[in-house]
């Protein structure tokens, strides 16, 4: 009851920023002229905000998008208000592990540093679908095409950070939502590749999210353990009506929206927790943690398990380099 108090009076946290605060507020002052960022999701909501904000702040940007017109679009949105911002648009499409090792290709041409990974895209779809690698469209696009970005990019990372002495950041984005998710990760993820009849799309959305978290837990430890000058941390945003509920409009989903306004946030107030750990001085060497609020939190008891991270990650391996649904016969290690 408290923490919902202090959620609707927007009251600070230890890091002097809570529900309120906005992303221009978290990155006040701050000179981002020196990093190279690359921000997937940024041709609308959370992640345009984000870009915005950063790009205001004087980073180069690097805006990947399925969608070339909508990024385009974004482009000029954001040096119509920051002009001389750098920012190089894409094409990527999430969901396709071809895609994004083309994208990586691309990148890697331009022979840019990169000091920011922020792996913002998110789908949530109503309908069951399967990707062009076998996988359920929704971990596909919001976990599984992250972990191979991430993945393809780390040399990178580590590059620019060591050459510039600049510690890089990776900012993967969740939701509170995950916490929604039990069970058998991988079985679950199994069952609806294989099952339509088994598809619930907020529980699938909820295991992505989950992986996310994951992804982040695993992704620090490896970190740690090469001695990288990279972090890794994970968000949960806040609640907000973005696109990505484009699919679910409607009056049942406009009554939801219309009960719970008073827990909405603005976006600029849900991408404040995302530039926050992206930028703030106070979070140099903090790795392997979940915000919400610009503030730490505890993920679920499964977010935070490092077994079930480890247990992820050996699948994701399998996923991206061969047959994907190889991975479905991992053992459940609660058994």
């Amino acid at each position: 009851m408290l923490e919902t108090v202090k959620y609707l009076l927007g009251s600070a946290g230890p890091s002097g920023y809570g529900s309120k605060s906005t992303a221009e507020q978290v990155t006040d002052r701050r000179d981002l002229r020196s990093i190279t960022a690359i921000i997937t999701g940024a041709t609308s909501g959370i992640g345009a905000e984000t870009a915005r904000v950063l790009a205001k702040r004087g980073a180069r940007l690097v805006l990947p998008a399925r969608n070339l017109k909508a990024a385009e679009d974004a482009r000029a949105r954001i040096a119509s208000e920051c002009p001389g911002s750098e920012i190089v648009v894409m094409a990527l499409d999430l969901s396709s592990l071809a895609s994004i090792r083309s994208f990586v290709a691309e990148f890697e041409s331009l022979d840019l540093p990169l000091n920011l990974l922020i792996n913002n895209a998110g789908k949530f779809a109503h309908n069951h679908a399967i990707s062009e690698d076998g996988i359920e469209m929704t971990f596909a696009t919001n976990y599984l095409g992250h972990f191979l970005l991430t993945k393809l990019l780390l040399n990178k990372m580590v590059e620019t950070a060591r050459a510039t002495g600049v510690q890089g950041r990776i900012v993967n984005v969740s939701s509170t939502i995950h916490g929604w998710f039990s069970g058998d990760i991988i079985g679950h993820l199994g069952l609806i590749t294989r099952d339509k009849s088994q598809y619930d799309a907020t529980r699938a959305y909820a295991l992505s999210k989950l992986a996310n978290v994951l992804h982040t837990r695993e992704l620090a430890r490896r970190l740690k353990q090469m001695e990288a000058n990279v972090t890794a941390n994970c968000v949960h945003p806040g609640i907000v009506r973005t696109r990505l509920t484009r699919e679910r409009e409607g009056f049942v989903t406009d009554l939801v929206f219309f009960l719970a306004s008073k827990l909405l946030k603005t976006i600029p107030q849900a991408a404040a927790t995302t530039c926050y750990v992206a930028t703030h001085p106070r979070l140099a060497n903090t790795s392997g943690k979940y915000f919400s609020d610009c503030n730490e939190a505890s993920p679920s008891k499964l977010g935070s398990s490092s077994l079930e991270a480890s247990r992820l990650w050996s699948a994701s391996e399998i996923m991206v380099s061969r047959d994907p649904k190889a991975a479905f016969g991992l053992p459940d290690p609660s058994h």
